[in-house]
């Protein structure tokens, strides 16, 4: 590993830990030409997991598109970034549990939907307007009819 200070070649590690599920491994490592210490962190390089739009083109997944989605959707909301972070982690793990290499964009964005409804229902509507593409006042009404009614917990 280069170091990213002195750019020498030569390190050791001084501490190794699980972190993100066991997914990532993060590493204190120190080089040994000019003793600075600095973080790396390794994961399995897996198959690049591609998502299929509506249309049917494909691009690549991004955790951080979901996350930033969340995040608009969540604006000024009460809804602290790591709760928001564990979702993106929910939402990726069962995609690489159910699909092969490529995921419909439908799919993830029925998880969004499915975890915001559970976390705050301003956010679901939010996303929601915007994830189906809502056209008129009634399809928005229609959203909303079935939280109206059903009993508060």
């Amino acid at each position: 590993m280069r170091c990213p200070f002195c750019k020498a070649n030569k390190d050791r590690v001084i501490d190794s830990r699980g972190s993100g599920e066991g997914a990532v491994i993060r590493r204190r490592r120190q080089c040994l030409a000019c003793k600075r210490r600095f973080t790396t962190y390794e994961r399995v390089e897996e198959n690049p997991f591609r998502v299929i739009k509506k249309d049917g083109t494909r691009e690549p997944f991004s955790r951080a598109k979901i996350l930033n989605g969340l995040l608009k959707a969540c604006e000024k909301r009460p809804i602290p970034v790591p709760d928001l972070e564990d979702v993106v982690n929910r939402i990726e793990l069962d995609i690489y549990e159910n699909f092969e290499r490529e995921v419909p964009s439908k799919h993830i964005g029925d998880l969004v939907m499915r975890h915001l409804r559970d976390i705050d229902k301003v956010a679901y509507v939010r996303f929601a307007s915007v994830y189906r593409e809502f056209k008129d006042v009634s399809e928005f009404i229609a959203e909303l009819q079935p939280m109206v009614v059903a009993p508060r917990r």
